[in-house]
């Protein structure tokens, strides 16, 4: 019996059925929701006065629903969502790590702007520069 090396590593996807066509209405659906969640709560941040707290938690919110768009994304069109665990955290592990060194370095950033400006040009602190006795010009 002859295995052709093509059918040893190729998957056969059966492109057809019940399942699968319910499988392609479910995730343009959800993907469609909350794309369209996310466009009207951007809208509301423009078309309508709020504090800035309030705004501030409103692009939190989209920012939670693009990030379950993009797990569901990778885990359906990259099938992800069928591989073993340890697959998955050895790709999100380490784009976690990179997500918070982003966020590390924006707010370390942000830090030394507010230092900086509240205490003029540098954040070294100068020294005070004692006069010289009147006798010495």
């Amino acid at each position: 019996m002859e295995h052709s090396a093509n059918s040893e590593i190729t998957f056969h996807h059966e492109a057809g059925g019940d399942d699968f066509v319910k499988k392609i209405i479910k995730t343009t659906v959800l993907l469609s929701v909350i794309t369209m969640i996310e466009l009207g709560l951007g809208l509301t941040m423009y078309a309508f006065p709020m504090a800035e707290g309030f705004k501030l938690f409103l692009k939190g919110v989209i920012v939670i629903l693009s990030l379950a768009k993009a797990f569901y994304i990778v885990g359906i069109f990259m099938h992800l969502g069928d591989e073993i665990k340890n697959l998955i955290m050895t790709i999100c592990v380490p784009l976690m790590l990179f997500i918070w060194f982003i966020a590390a370095f924006l707010m370390d950033g942000n830090s030394w702007k507010n230092l900086r400006n509240s205490r003029g040009k540098s954040i070294v602190p100068t020294e005070q520069h004692s006069t010289a006795p009147e006798g010495h010009h």
